[in-house]
């Protein structure tokens, strides 16, 4: 038992960092922020999925209103989704 708790704790150990996810580049920031912007939000903190889905993510960003919302963004920087926190 004890040798399939680490067997299985190793692939977790290995597979983990390939699911993590990245800081935009400064380019890529700059646009996801006029994206943001020109939708009425601002702020959050931004992420690029590393999946290979060519996502963008921005949590906590505020609208008008200060509401916070995360919202996803394609590689085109369109807005895909949003949900309110």
């Amino acid at each position: 038992m004890k040798k399939l708790v680490i067997a299985a704790f190793s692939i977790l150990a290995v597979a983990a960092p390939a699911f993590a996810d990245s800081k935009p580049s400064d380019e890529e920031a700059k646009k996801i922020t006029e994206a943001l912007a020109a939708a009425g939000y601002s702020g959050g903190t931004m992420e690029k999925e590393t999946e290979g889905s060519g996502v963008f993510e921005v949590d906590d960003a505020k609208d008008k209103a200060g509401l916070q919302f995360d919202i996803k963004l394609d590689k085109d920087f369109k807005i895909l989704s949003v949900t309110r926190d």
